[in-house]
């Protein structure tokens, strides 16, 4: 029995094509292979809301006063390099500057803040880092006979404890001054959800 000439081409044409596609393959395989050395790059930005809460020890002497904090941040890639910072933020701060250190009174500072914060890797851990936080803006005293506004200054260390890739808890300690109102420091925690 006779193979039409067809059918008989029709193996050949086969692998013809296969080689071709193997050969077509391997060069555009070869030029997407990322080498094993070479890490793969990290985000190179991302915003971060917070809320934090904590104690002020106002000076002179150490009295106590209630800092809730609350704000956002976002990082730009091309600032990880500056020594100042790579993250900017913006963040409202309630300070109750009452008598009653941690309820609430008519007397209030309200402080509205723009900052630069410098996140750091600390060497033998991917689960904890550190960053440093400057912070200035407009800070409002409330419950007087008249509102009184003055321009508050911070300096903040913290570390930041990795949950998983968007959640994280912050412990930081902050020096601020106030202008024309004695300094203080302040000890915070708090909850950051990254995207």
């Amino acid at each position: 029995m006779l193979i039409p000439r067809t059918i008989r081409v029709l193996p050949i044409l086969a692998l013809a094509c296969v080689l071709t596609l193997k050969a077509t393959a391997a060069p555009a395989q070869a030029s997407i292979t990322i080498p094993a050395s070479q890490p793969a790059a990290a985000p190179s930005t991302s915003t971060d809301l917070f809320i934090m809460g904590g104690s002020d020890l106002d000076r002179p002497g150490v009295l106590p006063r209630a800092n809730y904090n609350i704000g956002i941040g976002h990082t730009f890639g091309f600032l990880k390099k500056d020594p100042i910072g790579d993250e900017l933020t913006f963040g409202y701060t309630y300070e109750n500057a009452g008598t009653h250190g941690f309820l609430h009174t008519q007397y209030g500072e309200h402080s509205e803040q723009v900052g630069v914060m410098k996140n750091f890797a600390i060497h033998g851990t991917q689960v904890v880092s550190g960053y440093t936080w400057i912070q200035t803006g407009i800070t409002t005293y409330t419950g007087y006979s008249s509102l009184s506004n003055h321009l508050d200054t911070g300096l903040s260390i913290g570390a930041i404890v990795h949950l998983s890739f968007h959640s994280s808890i912050w412990i930081q300690e902050s020096y601020s001054k106030v202008v024309t109102v004695p300094w203080y420091t302040t000890s915070s925690i708090g909850y950051t959800y990254s995207f």
